[in-house]
């Protein structure tokens, strides 16, 4: 009897691996995402037909099926939470002049090398040329990975040893319980706190500053707000008190937007005074990530020569993508935050009229969508939705290519206010692909 389930067992049956792997079906998939991923794919798909999962014939379509889409666990999504700079999805998304700026760096390319010399050039020189043009008020201009990163290397340059004067009510925590405080002290530097969590007066910060102050530091409170009884001294008053005022306007807005009233942005900060300004590049400027450090040249220069500098530069990826971004038509944050209501609640009828024909319970609402990315927190930004079953949510997070809604009143909402209008037709495609 065990003879005979032996010769009849169809697991006995299961192709080798090397057989598989020269299926030509499998070719396309070995030649774009490599030999060993594939290899792993075949052996986890051999491994279910042990256990009776799949049939021996099978294999090569149960591999083919399993195979991401690219050699990266990252996958692209449709952004339709109706937050234009979600941390989670990767922030800014970039432009398609940044993503042909990125491949074509990908290879060698002349970052640090002059072409018509044949001598050694300045790192990134494009894209710090491109950011002083962008931000002509500052003296000098430095990036480096991120803009955390721009407020260490000030910490390092300019306060080692010595005191950061901060108001109290600017001690902020950020995602992923990330906080400014133990950033500056990491430094060796030491936080000289000044007012209270709601309010701080000039006579505050200049009854602190002595022979040890190193800086002001002035911080964008991302997330939250404080509202109601509250104070706090513009910069041009802290740029008056004898030190250099470093001032984080955080999320990257280079000049003032008309939607964004009450959001810092470097431009005013620099002729209000402050010495130095750093902000994130991933966010309302729509690039990559960076910190971007602008201001007074003797001290953006310091910054460059420091030690840290080496440790915090970024990549020629980085570069090529941030010059784009500045040099090339508008990012999508940009075109997401200067998108008409009007012409959002147009697409969400159209979409909604669509999929209702198709037999969806699909509806177009009004929407309230948000800048993210600790931008002008409360800002409400007009928008439209395509408003589904909340079953929907999870079955379009499970799609290919996977859609990110938010759920509200027992609703999907899929807000078209960070959505490409190219990519529409993608969106209905995946609702109806939800059955």
């Amino acid at each position: 009897m065990s003879d005979v389930r032996r010769v009849t067992d169809p697991r006995r049956a299961i192709p080798r691996t090397d057989l598989v792997l020269a299926d030509p079906r499998l070719a396309p998939a070995v030649a774009a995402l490599g030999r060993s991923l594939v290899k792993t794919a075949v052996a986890e798909a051999q491994q279910r037909v042990r256990e009776g999962l799949v049939a021996p014939t099978g294999v090569v379509d149960d591999v083919l099926a399993a195979l991401p889409p690219g050699a990266s666990s990252l996958r692209p999504v449709l952004n339709a939470t109706g937050v234009v700079v979600h941390t989670n999805l990767g922030r800014a998304p970039l432009s398609r002049a940044a993503v042909a700026a990125v491949t074509d760096a990908a290879g060698c390319t002349d970052v640090e090398f002059d072409l018509a010399t044949g001598a050694r050039a300045k790192r990134g020189r494009g894209a710090l040329a491109a950011l002083a043009a962008a931000v002509p008020d500052a003296g000098d201009v430095h990036v480096v990975n991120n803009n955390a990163a721009a407020l260490l290397l000030c910490a390092l340059a300019l306060a080692p040893g010595r005191e950061i004067v901060v108001s109290r009510g600017e001690l902020v925590e950020i995602g992923d319980g990330f906080r400014i405080p133990d950033l500056m002290a990491s430094t060796g530097a030491r936080l000289r706190e000044v007012g209270t969590t709601n309010r701080t007066h000039l006579r505050d910060y200049a009854d602190a500053i002595g022979p040890d102050t190193g800086f002001v530091l002035r911080v964008h409170p991302s997330n939250f707000r404080i509202t109601g009884f509250t104070s706090a001294p513009d910069p041009a008053e802290l740029a008056g008190l004898g030190v250099p005022l470093v001032v984080d306007i955080g999320s990257g807005l280079l000049a003032p937007h008309p939607l964004l009233p009450d959001e810092p942005d470097a431009a005013s900060a620099l002729r209000a005074g402050a010495a130095l300004v750093t902000a994130s590049g991933d966010k309302l400027l729509g690039g990559p990530q960076a910190g971007l450090l602008l201001g007074d040249a003797d001290l953006v220069n310091r910054l460059r020569r420091h030690p840290a500098a080496r440790a915090l530069r970024v990549d020629k990826l980085t570069l090529a993508a941030l010059e784009a971004t500045l040099l090339g038509p508008p990012a999508p944050v940009a075109v997401a935050l200067d998108a008409d209501a009007d012409a959002l609640r147009a697409r969400a009828g159209e979409l909604a009229a669509t999929l209702a024909r198709a037999g969806v319970d699909a509806r177009a609402t009004t929407s309230a969508a948000a800048v993210g990315g600790g931008g002008a927190p409360g800002v409400e930004l007009p928008s439209a939705a395509v408003s589904l079953p909340e079953r929907y949510a999870q079955r379009l997070r499970a799609g290919r290519p996977p859609v990110v809604a938010r759920v509200e009143r027992g609703r999907c909402l899929l807000d078209l206010r960070a959505v490409d209008p190219a990519d529409d037709d993608v969106l209905r495609e995946a609702v109806l692909g939800c059955g």
